[in-house]
């Protein structure tokens, strides 16, 4: 159940570091979320009972989920419509093209080929982790960074701003997208439900890394919404351990992320000037 469980996390980790992009970043809320995941999911179930080997479905979703931060991307950069609507209008999009992908609502996967076990889970991971670690460090990776911090400043300097943020939509759907088609592979079955509040399963393991963690380098800032991932997946395994009915999932998963993002607002207001190390 433990190694389940961490497992788990691990995999969630993607969707959380893929919202990191957006989120925190860019500094907005990208809906397209909720429609790329399960997305991610419908492409590499479909690929795989077509015979398809499981690393280049798993490929194929990554650029679908890529496919889907594009559009939303232009439609925010050159359609003028606000990211929120944007991210709105694919996301309903994608409901449709799963039912197309898939022919059905849902899609499974037993007896075929599929890429799962913890190691599976640990490489894909890692690998992500190193990747946008890498991205971030290089000279467009600032200059994304950049436009997330200030797009006046960013502007100033000659930096494509359009570009960055279509930049950044791409890049984190094409990540959510890729912890769709793991964690599909995972449970066996593809579902074009399966997105609904997984923005909010990402922004749990976002926040817990960063209260857990606080002001730290990149890198580990990176490497904490990993470790908060997996403890959310243990606050929710304590919650079905302790008896509580599983359809009410993701009321405990808001009542968790809200939790969290009360706690710096508690400290300011009742702990603002404590020290713990008194010299």
């Amino acid at each position: 159940m433990i190694l389940s469980t961490i497992n788990q996390g691990l995999l969630w980790a993607i969707l959380g570091l893929g919202i990191f992009m957006t989120f925190r970043i860019l500094n907005f809320p990208d809906m397209t979320t909720e429609g790329s995941f399960p997305l991610g999911g419908a492409v590499a179930v479909t690929l795989i009972t077509q015979g398809v080997n499981p690393f280049l479905a798993t490929f194929v979703a990554f650029l679908a989920g890529c496919a889907a931060g594009l559009i939303t991307g232009l439609l925010y950069t050159k359609g003028k419509i606000p990211t929120l609507l944007a991210g709105i209008l694919v996301m309903t999009s994608c409901n449709s093209i799963m039912l197309m992908v898939m022919g059905r609502a849902n899609l499974g996967l037993l007896g075929a080929d599929k890429l799962k076990s913890t190691w599976i889970s640990v490489s894909a991971v890692l690998l992500v982790l190193v990747l946008i670690f890498y991205f971030l460090n290089t000279n467009l990776g600032q200059a994304f960074i950049a436009t997330g911090d200030n797009v006046e400043m960013a502007q100033s300097f000659g930096i494509n701003t359009g570009r960055m943020e279509v930049l950044g939509l791409v890049v984190s759907n094409g990540v959510i997208a890729l912890s769709g088609a793991l964690i599909s592979q995972n449970d066996s079955y593809a579902d074009v439900s399966k997105g609904i509040g997984v923005i909010v399963i990402g922004l749990a393991s976002i926040i817990i890394g960063e209260v857990f963690f606080g002001n730290v380098s990149l890198f580990e800032r990176l490497f904490a919404i990993v470790i908060g991932s997996i403890f959310y997946q243990f606050l929710i395994l304590a919650v079905i351990k302790l008896g509580f009915n599983t359809n009410y999932l993701k009321l405990f998963s808001a009542i968790v992320l809200a939790i969290c993002l009360m706690i710096p607002t508690f400290k300011d207001k009742f702990f603002k000037g404590v020290k713990l190390n008194a010299k």
